[in-house]
């Protein structure tokens, strides 16, 4: 598991981003379940994900956050990355972000996408 804590901040709401290898739906539940462990985690706002795997259709998660996992699974789509789930993670800090929140989600894909390549 890949995990970049306190990537983003914005207007008081903290981002984070984890991913990691999964085949099966059955894979991103337990991935989420472990991600969740963590008492941090557990308590955030919103823990949304995608994964584009090779068995079957993308699949998604905004977990509150509408929108959001659309954003990580067309980024997954642009850069071919199959079998693999990422999660972005929100503490929300008290400021609505509007359209905003989209560009932190992107912003933590991209520095997830381009840890991976290093």
């Amino acid at each position: 598991m890949l995990q970049i804590n306190n990537l983003v901040s914005d207007r008081g709401s903290k981002y984070a981003v984890s991913g990691g290898p999964v085949t099966s739906r059955a894979e991103i539940d337990a991935f989420l379940k472990k991600l969740k462990r963590d008492r941090k985690y557990a308590k955030a706002t919103h823990n949304t994900w995608a994964a584009l795997l090779s068995e079957g259709s993308p699949i998604k998660g905004d977990d509150g956050e509408s929108g959001a996992g659309m954003v990580i699974l067309r980024m997954l789509e642009r850069d071919d990355l199959k079998d693999h789930v990422i999660v972005v993670t929100r503490w929300y800090g008290g400021v609505k972000l509007g359209g905003d929140r989209f560009r932190r989600v992107q912003d933590c894909v991209r520095a997830y996408l381009d840890a991976l390549a290093d």
